[in-house]
């Protein structure tokens, strides 16, 4: 008995402009992924400080400036020369940093200082092995597998919500800075290490202020710093607020890019809403975008936005047995969770200055 011929198996045609397009993006991510960890060294190394106030020299003279190695800075600014953020002057072998890409490199730059963020990359980085295991076998990365997160998030958050804060965030509630001057109570859920809480405190004296985190890290550089600025009107403490009991208790709180990262957001919608006063206002910031990924394929940083709540808001929710909401959770998502919390109220704002974060103002 002789068998039947195999069928040949018709395979797709491969579009070669198609591929070819698709490598060229993997070559440029590949070389982008190198330029976001050499621009957080010459964030962290003070490089882009220094070249921002040099005339062109040359790597010993950049090298000296900056009191580093200069056999590492040399090859840092190859980096920098290919990757088309410094120049270079074969003729005089001159570095030079463009006045335009220090607008957007250098403390003097802030809030545009986009090197503050790319440290996330290597932050991130860290907890890779960890996070594979994840992918694999479930659960979560909890926070104190992330070094230096703290310190990141607490540069970050200077400008984004630091530098904003009084001028342009606490202003979307109306009249509140003027109940913040008479004195109110202020809850901050979150708080992390207190830049926020501390800044308010200082602004508004005759106000008292609250911030709860369950990072004893963040807590104690909280009171350290509010101790350095001799600040009385505030009180720290080590909490996870999904256990918020207070009923009536605070006039205004405070949540900025903190609701996304919590083991059970839900229950801790529900506790801000029953310790709000009955005319208490509850300002959240968390992270622009849709519920829908479809709907973010326009985000001017989509994907770096997914990366941040992979491997990490998402991850240490679920480290803690949590729901892993994550940071795309949306602004749809969002307004039915405050909803379903008690809400009745939600005005949704962006501000110039913060393309990472939308702004809800939201009241019982």
């Amino acid at each position: 008995m002789t068998s039947a011929p195999a069928k040949s198996v018709q395979r797709p045609t491969l579009d070669q402009s198609k591929a070819e397009a698709f490598s060229q993006k993997m070559v440029g991510i590949l070389n982008n992924a190198g330029i976001a960890l050499m621009v957080s060294i010459g964030h962290r190394t003070g490089l882009f400080e220094v070249m921002s106030k040099m005339p062109p020299s040359s790597s010993s003279e950049i090298a000296e400036k900056a009191m580093l190695n200069e056999r590492y800075v040399r090859e840092w600014l190859g980096a920098m020369v290919t990757g088309g953020i410094v120049e270079f002057d074969p003729i005089t072998q001159a570095y030079s940093l463009p006045q335009e890409h220090g607008a957007f490199l250098t403390p003097a730059a802030s809030p545009n200082n986009l090197a503050v963020t790319a440290q996330f990359i290597s932050v991130l980085g860290t907890v890779e092995d960890r996070l594979i295991d994840c992918f694999r076998q479930g659960g979560g990365v909890p926070y104190s597998a992330y070094a230096r997160f703290h310190e990141v998030m607490a540069e970050e958050s200077d400008q984004t919500t630091g530098e904003a804060l009084l001028d342009a965030i606490l202003p979307l509630v109306p009249g509140i800075e003027e109940k913040m001057r008479a004195g109110i109570s202020v809850l901050d859920v979150g708080c992390g290490s207190g830049r926020a809480i501390n800044l308010m405190a200082g602004a508004f004296p005759a106000s008292r202020f609250t911030g709860y985190d369950f990072s004893l890290e963040a807590i104690n550089k909280a009171k350290a710093e509010a101790a350095a600025r001799q600040l009385e009107n505030t009180y720290f403490e080590v909490k996870d607020v999904a256990n918020l009991w207070q009923q009536d208790t605070y006039d205004l709180i405070t949540a900025f890019d903190a609701i996304h990262d919590q083991a059970r957001p839900a229950k801790v919608l529900q506790g801000i809403a029953g310790a709000l006063k009955r005319d208490g206002v509850f300002l959240m910031q968390d992270i622009a975008g849709s519920s829908f990924v479809e709907k973010n394929l326009s985000h001017p940083l989509g994907p770096f936005c997914y990366t941040i709540s992979c491997m990490h808001c998402m991850t240490v929710s679920l480290a803690q047995g949590g729901d892993g909401l994550g940071a795309m959770w949306g602004e749809e998502k969002a307004r039915a969770m405050l909803r379903d919390a008690g809400f009745k109220h939600v005005r949704v704002t962006c501000l110039p200055h913060d393309i990472l974060n939308i702004y809800y103002v939201v009241t019982r």
